[in-house]
This record gives structure tokens, C-alpha cells and sequence, in this order.
């Protein structure tokens, strides 16, 4: 038999699709190559936002009509926060949500054996004390860099999200079981570790750990020679945390801080937990551990009651702030949070037209940042090669292309930067 895969949304969903294609492999499952293919198809669902849950709904229905006779899988995030709408997808054969999706093979199997739909979703509630599960991975397929999920679940609750619904509270992985998985990538050539998680900087808070504590364990694993780090919350990072971090060689000093807004009253409507000016001290501690340290970020654009000032404020603080990239969104009212019925929301096309503004600003922030490294030598990991091109990433993310007919896929080089190409820097091999 063969299953085929289509995931949506974080690089923790990217993770899970793995996890459980590796389950399957080990019980002769392979992966497929197309939907028609497919004896299994599993949809690994987004919801964070209504697109991506009409993204998902819309491939339900397409790998369907392509393939009427595969186990269409339904699980992730939508079933999860929910499992109504879910249910009325009447093209699903197998429905799990977040907490059970590592018992897909038994509930595949119970559906080829009685031919009746199996809906696990409500049977699985995710609760508060709930210990961390997964099997972990040895590979993450198409990928140089492989992602490690350590962390899931949030106690944040921020007014406009869906996750603490979706994931449930904040649990971690052991740290025996980071260092058995980290053996295996290793072994399987991968040297770039990505942690993620849905709130990684909450790392280990439940067992009297912290977010070091993972990285210095990353950190005695031979074959690693990179560490990089998801996204994380600003309020969470402390000068202790940053000591720590700071005297570990393998991590890359790229710091993902999650913004929201750089408005004050519009981060106190989310519910987030530091104003515009604590977000930049911050930044300021960061660099005086990390002086090369380089800053991403996530942005949402309208939310419930933006005014034009406060918008106007959000565009300042990019300017000042200068990130290196920075995700912009349009607001997306989620049911079940405080911020779907909210007064003031404001219509799609002032929303779409402050992300292009917005977009406008740190594009061309991003340039001058790229231009700036002309004349620099990094350390790059390639994990492209096609066309007489290889392309990869230095230390503090920054994309470099290089023209070469070698395949240097998986490898650590020292390149010249020499220009700067389509939103990424080129260079020459040293």
C-alpha cells in the first residue's frame, strides 16, 4: 500500500506529517508519489486562519474526485478546534485531531475492515496536564535542515487565536527523548537542527526546564553542526536565557520574535504581553549577547479596531526596528476567540491594502540589509542544487546562490558575498 501526504500551515504540522509517514514505512506503507496514486491520502489541516481552513476543506474535496477509492484522512488542527464543521466533510473517511493522529493506522485499518467512517476527534480532547506524545523522526523528507518539535499546545490564549483550542496547554518533549532523535538525524547525514514548537520559548517551564537546556543537549550531538530556533515569544526571552544560549557555538544567532502589531493599545487588544518600547529593549538584550544577532518577525494587519494611527504607529516601529523579514497578515476572525465578534473590524480591502504598505516598508528594509553583507565571507549551508545554481543559508538566514555545477546539497561553505539577486545575495565560493 501507499499513502499519500498534503500538509498545510507550520513547520510543526510539516513535522507531525512525518511522524506519521515514518509510523506507516515502518508497517510497509510507503509514500506515494501523486494522489492517484495512493491507497491512503492524509490531509494534514491548518486552521489558524479561515483561508487556510478553506484551503483545506478545498484539497478534502479535489484528492476525492482524483482518487474516489484511497482512505481520505482528515487530520491536524481543523477537526481539532473544530470538529463539527469537520464532521459535515462528507469526503472523509477517517477523522483525527491533533492528539491521536499517531494511531491513523489503526483507525485506517478499522475502516478497511468495516467499511465504516471513524470520527476519533471527540474520543481524543486535548486537557489541561496532558503529557507530550510523538514517536519522533529520523529524516524530514526533500529537506536539508530537519525540523525537531519539542514543544506543543499554548497557555498564552492571545484574544485573535485558535491554537490553545487546536493544541491544547503548553507540555514538552523529555529531554532523553531530544537526544535519541537528534542521534538518528545526525546518523542520517542532517547538519542543521530547526526547534520548533507552538510556543517553543515555553520549553520545559512544566518539568523545571528551560529552552537551554534543549539547545545544550543539540549542542553535544557530533554530527550537528547547526542549531537554529522557530519562532519565539519576546516577553519569554530573559538575560539568564540569553547567557545561556550565548555560550553555545552551534546556535545560529537568528532570533524569530513574534510581534503582532507595534501599537500598544492594538498589542493590548490581542492580549499579548509587552508594549512597542519593551519589544525593543529586547531587542537591545539580544544583541548585547548575540552583537551579530539577526531579527524576523509576524505581523497582522487590521485588527478589530486599527485606526489609522495606531496602523500608522505599527509602520513606524518596522521602520525603527529594521527586520531582516518580516511575515505579514491580514487579520482573520477565528470563531471561538475573543476577537471574532469584536467591534471595529475592518473591511478586507483595508486590510490588504495595510499589508502592501506595510510589505512596501520592510521590502525595502530587506534590500538594504541584503546589500549590506556585499563584501562579506559566511559560512553558508547549501540545500539546493539545480541548473548550475546551489543555493543556501548563512548562519543568520540570509539566502546566497552561487553559480556551481557541483552539487554541494548538505554541505557547510565559506562563500564571498558579491551582489544581491532577486531578494537573495550571490556570491563565490572561497
Amino acid at each position: 500500500m501507499k499513502a499519500y501526504f498534503y500538509t498545510l500551515g507550520c513547520k510543526v504540522n510539516q513535522y507531525e506529517t512525518q511522524e506519521i509517514s515514518e509510523t506507516l514505512s515502518a508497517n510497509g506503507i510507503f509514500r506515494a508519489s501523486s494522489p492517484e496514486d495512493a491507497d491512503i491520502i492524509v490531509v494534514n489541516s491548518c486552521t489558524v486562519t479561515q483561508e487556510s481552513t478553506r484551503k483545506t476543506k478545498q484539497a478534502v474535496r479535489r484528492f476525492k474526485k482524483q482518487n474516489p477509492n484511497a482512505v481520505l484522512v482528515l487530520t491536524g488542527c481543523l477537526p481539532q478546534a473544530f470538529p463539527d464543521e469537520a464532521e459535515a466533510l462528507e469526503e472523509i473517511d477517517v477523522l483525527l485531531g491533533n492528539k491521536n493522529n499517531h494511531d491513523l493506522l489503526t483507525a485506517v485499518n478499522y475502516y478497511l475492515q468495516t467499511g465504516a467512517r471513524v470520527n476519533n476527534v471527540q474520543l481524543h480532547e486535548i486537557k489541561k496536564g496532558d503529557e507530550y506524545k510523538g514517536v519522533g523522526i529520523s529524516s524530514l523528507d526533500e529537506h536539508t535542515r530537519a525540523y525537531l518539535k519539542i514543544q506543543d499546545g499554548c497557555n498564552r490564549f492571545c484574544s485573535y487565536c485558535i491554537i490553545p483550542t487546536a493544541r491544547g496547554r503548553s507540555r514538552s518533549k523529555p529531554l532523553e527523548e531530544i537526544e535519541n532523535e537528534l542521534r538518528r538525524l545526525a546518523q542520517n547525514g542532517y547538519k542543521e537542527i530547526v526547534f520548533v514548537g507552538i510556543n517553543l520559548s515555553a520549553y520545559g517551564r512544566e518539568m523545571g526546564l528551560s529552552l537551554a537546556d534543549a539547545v545544550e543537549t543539540a549542542e553535544k550531538e557530533e554530527g550537528i553542526e547547526r542549531i537554529r530556533l522557530g519562532s519565539l515569544e519576546p516577553d519569554h526571552i530573559t538575560d539568564e536565557l540569553l547567557e545561556r544560549l550565548s555560550r553555545i557555538r552551534k546556535l545560529c544567532p537568528h532570533f524569530h520574535l513574534s510581534l503582532q502589531s507595534g501599537s500598544n493599545s492594538v498589542l493590548k487588544r490581542m492580549n499579548r504581553h509587552y508594549t512597542a518600547e519593551e519589544y525593543l529593549e529586547i531587542m537591545d538584550m539580544v544583541r548585547r549577547h548575540f552583537p551579530d544577532a539577526a531579527f524576523t518577525t509576524d505581523v497582522i494587519a487590521g485588527f478589530p479596531g486599527e485606526t489609522d494611527e495606531e496602523f500608522a504607529e505599527t509602520a513606524e516601529f518596522l521602520k525603527k526596528a529594521r527586520f531582516q523579514k518580516v511575515h505579514i497578515f491580514p487579520f482573520s476572525p477565528r470563531k471561538g476567540t475573543r476577537a471574532y465578534d469584536m467591534e471595529g473590524q475592518i473591511p478586507k480591502n483595508i486590510k490588504h491594502s495595510r499589508c502592501a504598505f506595510l510589505n512596501e516598508i520592510c521590502a525595502e528594509i530587506r534590500t538594504g540589509i541584503l546589500k549590506a553583507q556585499i563584501g562579506k565571507t559566511f559560512e553558508v549551508l547549501f540545500e539546493s542544487a539545480e541548473k548550475g545554481k546551489a543555493g543556501g543559508y548563512t548562519r543568520t538566514y540570509i539566502p546566497v546562490e552561487i553559480i556551481s555545477e557541483e552539487n554541494l546539497q548538505g554541505q557547510l561553505k565559506n562563500v564571498l558575498i558579491t551582489g544581491v539577486e532577486n531578494d537573495c545575495c550571490t556570491g563565490k565560493l572561497v
